[in-house]
């Protein structure tokens, strides 16, 4: 076998983003994990995962991203082996996708290294094989943005129907995570199965809002329309203090503030860069009140580019 080895970056990703339960998504430019892949004579290896404090499991069939790699090698038809090296570089159990960062870096490392010509929704495809493990079935509101970039609409997830979405100029995200987790499991388990009629005309309006502001660049109409009457009113009790972290960033300037996925990450939408830097003290400062503990803050345009590989 070659000694080559090729490393991929997929990036943090938003999803949901208030009024798009999962269905909703956008990747911002940083933090995110790495996937390093080499080719072996046959199967998938781990090789190592670093900064998970040994808590992701190393049993290949138990892993997101080995499992999306070999559902890459299926779907190509490729009957050679990869070992993968996984470095997270998200906090675990932070509502920012860090399943889908390492199941997308490592089918696109994979992908690159085999000489593959996968299309984006076999690569979407692959990764939600990864990522299922982890949540019980999964939906491509974190796999769709952390591979393909931009903000993004999952119309339909099996077979993926992804809509890019444009973006207006300038519009930043603020993500703080609080010294806290909340596992994906858990807290979809607090939303139930039936939604009353009325939350959920509320929901379709504003996000059929939030989408005609994105192409009209319309800020007035998106912070009016960044508000979830479903998921959120559901998941609040997970993270103490949220409505008072939601009125810091948008006293502060923000167009407005919810939820990143599941929690407890939470995360708001600004106009600008300064702005953005503004809400981001705010934020850090109604968290260290409500919450405690060390929290990381993150302050990052959308990015265009989803997983990519890197020197």
């Amino acid at each position: 076998m070659s000694d080559r080895v090729v490393t991929a970056f997929s990036p943090a990703t938003v999803s949901n983003v208030a009024c798009g339960f999962d269905v909703l998504g956008f990747p911002m430019e940083e933090p995110g994990d790495t996937v390093s892949a080499r080719l072996i004579a046959s199967g998938v290896e781990i090789d190592d995962i670093l900064n998970d404090g040994g808590r992701i499991p190393r049993e290949p069939a138990k892993n997101t991203a080995s499992v999306a790699a070999r559902a890459l090698l299926e779907a190509l038809g490729d009957t050679r082996g990869v070992a993968l090296t996984i470095r997270k570089g998200l906090p675990l159990s932070s509502g920012l996708g860090g399943s889908a960062a390492s199941a997308a870096a490592a089918v696109v490392a994979v992908n690159a290294l085999v000489g593959g010509n996968a299309t984006p929704d076999q690569l979407v495809a692959a990764a939600l094989i990864g990522e299922g493990l982890g949540k019980g079935g999964a939906h491509p509101d974190n796999i769709a943005p952390a591979i393909c970039g931009g903000f993004v609409l999952v119309r339909h997830p099996h077979p993926p129907d992804i809509i890019r979405l444009p973006v207006p100029r300038g519009l930043t995200c603020v993500v703080i995570h609080p010294d806290l987790e909340v596992e994906t499991a858990k807290a979809r388990a607090l939303l139930g199965t039936h939604v009353p009629l009325s939350d959920a005309v509320k929901q379709w309006a504003n996000l059929g809002a939030l989408v005609h502001a994105l192409h009209t660049s319309d800020f007035d109409l998106l912070a009016r329309s960044l508000e979830d009457s479903i998921a959120e009113p559901r998941r609040a009790p997970l993270i103490p203090g949220l409505a008072n972290i939601k009125k810091a960033a948008t006293d502060a300037g923000a167009l407005g503030s919810s939820i990143s996925g599941s929690g407890p990450s939470v995360f708001a939408l600004c106009r600008d860069r300064a702005t953005a830097d503004r809400v981001a003290v705010a934020m850090t400062a109604a968290v260290a009140k409500e919450i405690g503990g060390e929290s990381q803050v993150y302050v990052s345009p959308i990015s265009s580019r989803g997983a990519h590989v890197i020197p």
